[in-house]
């Protein structure tokens, strides 16, 4: 189907480039339209009625008579807002001293928390907009009983990211300039949300810190303590991922699905497990992808780079590709040869 439309698009497309009036001078070319002879305040008007007509004829792009749905732009300011919180210092333009750091931390709180009330109240309330549900308040009780401990956390994430990184000279740096630190406070504070049952605010808080940070982990994974990922970029770790303490990523894994289960109908059945147990104290190295929701790690294993994995391997492994496809050639011997010429 979004073949057919792309084809009756292009034509459409092109007549209309067509049919659309020239102007030919050269003064007016770049001028902006209000700058243009003849241009009125009315201009956009011949455009409304086929954009308007396109919202009810395209269902499922607009929300068109409810209210209740939550904004990306105000869940991606309460993300920075938490930061701040559990980060005081680390998020602000001007320092923030220890005597006015309660006051500061309980003026936060009664922001962040008057917004993130809304926000979760709209999400629940999805499909039947005025029907008061009675699950944000407790939502609410959990998420901000649990920044603590989230705190706690984090603290042996940067732990872990000063033992594990040679580079890191001390833990301000990791905290000012490491994408995971983000991406992992982003996720650990859905994660609450995730389970406290919050419906769709704990997935767009994390896809807020994807968009900045290139790492991707569903708000669903649960993550031990002392976790790293070195660099991050591409990184993807699935909902049902189950990952133990000290453990360390780098860029490019993923812990993935296999292929999905179909209903009678032939559409996929949500739910289940689906991707990765990863064990205490394990190492994976760059762009490897394990796949599976049967796929366990053994603890203290180490999956070598390029790995493709599709099946448990015990604790203590060690899982490599063997070089034997690897070939080392002096280049001094292949002077007479022709050289040797790569454009990319």
């Amino acid at each position: 189907m979004t073949q057919n439309i792309q084809t009756q698009l292009e034509p459409a497309l092109e007549n209309l480039n067509h049919s659309l009036p020239r102007d030919r001078s050269a003064t007016n070319g770049d001028a902006p339209l209000s700058e243009r002879p003849g241009f009125e305040e009315t201009f956009y008007d011949q455009f409304v009625p086929e954009l308007v007509a396109s919202y009810g004829a395209v269902g499922g792009l607009n929300n068109r008579d409810a209210h209740n749905m939550p904004s990306t732009r105000a869940v991606g300011q309460i993300c920075e807002d938490l930061l701040q919180l559990l980060f005081p210092g680390f998020h602000d333009d001007d320092a923030v001293h220890h005597g006015t750091l309660a006051e500061l931390t309980h003026k936060r709180l009664g922001h962040v928390g008057k917004r993130l009330e809304d926000q979760v109240r709209k999400s629940v309330r999805i499909g039947n907009p005025k029907k008061p549900t009675g699950r944000t308040p407790p939502i609410l009780r959990l998420f901000f009983h649990s920044l603590a401990h989230v705190r706690d956390l984090l603290r042996t994430d940067i732990e872990a990211a000063y033992e594990g990184d040679p580079a890191a000279l001390f833990s301000e740096e990791i905290i000012l300039s490491y994408p995971f630190i983000e991406a992992i406070a982003i996720q650990r504070l859905a994660h609450v949300l995730y389970v406290a049952g919050a419906p769709i605010i704990p997935r767009m808080m994390t896809e807020w810190a994807h968009s900045r940070t290139g790492i991707d982990i569903h708000p669903g994974a649960r993550i031990g303590s002392h976790f790293f990922i070195d660099h991050g970029t591409g990184v993807v770790i699935g909902e049902t991922s189950r990952i133990g303490s000290h453990v360390k990523l780098y860029h490019g894994v993923t812990l993935g699905a296999r292929s999905f289960a179909k209903d009678e109908t032939g559409h996929i059945v949500k739910g289940g497990k689906r991707h990765p147990n990863v064990g205490d104290h394990v190492t994976i190295y760059p762009n490897s992808t394990i796949l599976g929701g049967e796929t366990v790690i053994g603890a203290n294993s180490t999956i070598g780079a390029n790995v493709f994995l599709m099946h448990s391997v015990p604790p203590d492994s060690l899982v490599v590709y063997e070089e034997k496809q690897l070939v080392v050639r002096d280049k001094s011997a292949r002077k007479k040869e022709a050289p040797l010429d790569w454009i990319i």
